[in-house]
């Protein structure tokens, strides 16, 4: 029997590349948050720890025979790394994986640093770039100011711009809800660039420190994105996706999802930090000090001793790892009991339906009502949001 068999390997391999910024995002998890380990991080991966963690991903493909594994540079901002640094770490990456292992590298951005170099580089490596941007200036610099407290959107726009010259390397935008932001004026602004997909994520909280509501009572993320729903329905010119809507479409229709943050599939993607360290879930820095932590480095451990780890057992067991009313809701094919961080409670660990239950409940329902409108046939489907 194969050791392996029913172990969900790893596919996308998310690269820390820079650990420094050149914006101050209040919500970022990375250098606003409980865990401050970044700070203490190199600056940038060195080229030895991009070899090692080729050797790694080699390794892990090969063993799993993997058609093709994702490398996300990552960071901090990764274009900080700088030109000729990135374009070293591409090639030794490239380089050391099995020519008949395909590699899909992305990076995520905030575009200020965007250039046509950087782009000539991309288009080297058909590296995929998303950008950061949380809608119109005054939406986006509420919380995304430089680190001298300037605006950061035209910086922004302006690289955005450039990246819409080659299509073929836009990835899309990552904007981070708030509350305080028109969802549909949101929706609208990054949809006029025409991006293949806006992903919306949820800002991050737990149950000891959660997340702004101007009313407890009220699903109101879950009626933003609703809103949002409702928007990219009303115009059929939209061509673009939208990422969490999409999720929850196929997931209400029965399609398993690879998603970390919604659906039962086991996640498969992985971090490695700047100094070389494995981390599963980096995101889980908002939690506490050391969340993330797994004590492997690429330097000492394969990506197969990863697995194993008792931090990431929910990853092979997904259902079963939920709080038990969760494992109860019939919306738990969808939701997945939403995003790992934001289970969390000192008390009860990660035993806890997320703190975004109340908004995911309203959000399927409402998109699933708008499906059987349609007369799509769901599989666990609810009736629909009042």
């Amino acid at each position: 029997m194969n050791q392996y068999e029913g172990v969900v390997p790893f596919r996308t391999f998310i690269l820390k590349v820079a650990n420094r910024c050149n914006i101050d995002c209040d919500y970022c998890f990375v250098f606003n948050s409980k865990d401050q380990a970044a700070r203490r991080l190199p600056a940038r991966m060195d080229l030895d720890v991009a070899r090692e963690a080729a050797r790694r991903i080699s390794e892990h493909a090969r063993t799993h025979e993997l058609p093709a594994v994702h490398v996300v540079l990552h960071g901090g901002e990764p274009l900080l790394a700088g030109i000729r640094h990135i374009a070293d770490l591409l090639s030794i990456v490239r380089d050391g994986i099995p020519v008949d292992t395909e590699v899909r590298f992305e990076l995520q951005t905030n575009g200020m640093l965007l250039s046509e170099a950087w782009l000539d580089l991309f288009d080297q490596y058909e590296v995929a770039v998303g950008v950061s941007l949380d809608g119109p200036p005054a939406a986006n610099d509420r919380h995304r100011l430089t680190l001298a407290g300037r605006s950061s959107a035209a910086s922004a726009v302006q690289g955005i711009e450039l990246i819409r010259t080659r299509p073929h390397l836009f990835a899309g935008l990552l904007a981070v809800v708030d509350l305080a932001n028109d969802p549909v004026e949101v929706h609208d602004y990054l949809a006029s660039f025409e991006p293949p997909t806006i992903d919306f994520n949820l800002p991050h909280g737990t149950h000891d420190d959660p997340p702004y509501r101007n009313d407890p009572d009220v699903p109101e993320y879950g009626q933003w994105m609703s809103r949002v729903y409702d928007a990219w329905l009303a115009r059929p010119e939209h061509r673009h996706s939208v990422r969490m809507l999409e999720d929850v479409i196929a997931l209400s229709s029965g399609v398993r999802s690879s998603v970390e943050t919604l659906g039962l599939a086991p996640p498969t993607s992985v971090v490695i930090e700047s100094d070389g360290a494995i981390e599963g879930v980096d995101t889980l820095r908002s939690v506490e000090e050391g969340a993330s932590a797994l004590g492997h480095s690429v330097s000492n451990s394969s990506f197969d001793q990863i697995l194993g780890h008792p931090k990431l057992r929910h990853r092979q067991y997904v259902k079963s790892s939920l709080a038990e009313e969760c494992q109860r809701c019939p919306l738990v094919e969808v939701c997945g009991g939403g995003y790992l961080p934001h289970r969390f409670s000192a008390e009860r660990g990660y035993q806890n339906p997320s703190v975004y239950c109340a908004d995911l409940e309203y959000l399927i329902r409402h998109v699933q009502g708008s499906l059987q409108e349609h007369g799509w046939n769901l599989h666990g489907s609810a009736a629909p949001a009042p």
